[in-house]
């Protein structure tokens, strides 16, 4: 059994989708159709039947999927320890980086970079939830994860901000100092993508605050969030460190309240599983270099310049 093969076919049940899986693994599409198919012929049987726009596993299928992850996660352990037997002296390490948190990423790159030049960094660029899948089956030693996470991952944290509302300047959010998030209900939101997992937060706020989101456009990138806010297509909710990015002359930015939406950006890997030297030699750059993300607004809320409050209503700090 052809260890490619298995892997494309885990990603497909994974994503639940030929296309997706495809654009996950860098590979076409007939590609991963190809590897799947042969797949199927070495075993025997089906593995899976589209039912709808589901896909769903057959006896064979669910077998091969749960063994699968088990020979994947073997796999990327027998690597990671083949890469320890020279103790740094050389190697490899990839790292999962979310899309939204490459930032708080940056400091501990560059220093493990000057301290183990010839140890070689992968970055694994994904959303958080397909970092923790990848953690969880082992196929990551380490991935910058969105908290809560599975109960099989530990976690060093490295940022709680909240996020804020980002709209254009002279909006009707100029003169208010925070937002609940119900006011938002009639507003076309630039949203996340639906792989990162600050998509399911938003959502799940926003039923919270009684209404669904009427989304016009997605990205996982913030920059590019803000460019379409600043385009007249909708507005966005951003971590606060990001606002602090952003012109006052061209934006407005509050804190969304009732609900406040956490970001809560952490290292995480696999708990009781093996992890490398480099992976603990990163963790330990990682702990070294964190205070200093102050440089970056990452452990400060960002300022701006908001209305007097009104008699009895004081400005609501950032937690």
């Amino acid at each position: 059994m052809e260890l490619r093969a298995l892997r494309y076919f885990v990603e497909v049940v994974r994503q639940q989708s030929f296309t997706v899986a495809a654009e996950q693994m860098f590979v076409t599409q007939p590609t991963i159709s190809k590897m799947v198919k042969s797949l199927e012929d070495e075993i025997g049987s089906p593995l899976l039947l589209r039912d709808g726009r589901q896909m769903v596993l057959t006896d064979a299928g669910r077998i091969v999927y749960q063994r699968g992850q088990e020979v994947l996660a073997a796999y990327g352990q027998l690597q990671a320890e083949l890469n320890d037997l020279d103790k740094l002296g050389r190697g490899e390490l990839t790292i999962g980086i979310p899309p939204m948190g490459g930032s708080l990423f940056t400091p501990a790159i560059a220093a493990f970079r000057q301290r183990y030049p010839k140890v070689e960094l992968k970055l694994f660029e994904q959303g958080s939830k397909a970092i923790e899948a990848a953690l969880v089956a082992g196929e990551l030693e380490l991935g910058g994860v969105l908290q809560p996470v599975d109960e099989l991952i530990d976690v060093l944290p490295m940022t709680r901000q909240v996020l804020w509302l980002v709209a254009r300047h002279g909006s009707r959010w100029d003169a208010l100092q925070e937002v609940p998030l119900a006011d938002l209900a009639q507003e076309p939101f630039v949203f996340y993508g639906e792989s990162l997992a600050l998509n399911d937060v938003v959502l799940t706020a926003c039923r919270t605050a009684g209404f669904a989101p009427t989304i016009v456009g997605r990205s996982g990138h913030w920059d590019f969030m803000a460019a379409l806010v600043l385009a007249g297509v909708g507005i966005a909710l951003l971590p606060a460190p990001y606002c602090r990015r952003l012109g006052a002359e061209q934006f407005t930015c509050r804190p969304v309240v009732a609900p406040e939406i956490p970001w809560e950006m952490a290292i995480g890997w696999r708990r009781n599983g093996y992890l490398s030297h480099a992976a603990r030699a990163w963790l330990e750059v990682a702990r070294e270099t964190l205070p200093g993300l102050s440089t970056d607004n990452f452990t400060h809320p960002p300022t701006f310049d908001l209305p007097a409050a009104s008699p009895g209503r004081a400005t609501p700090p950032l937690k």
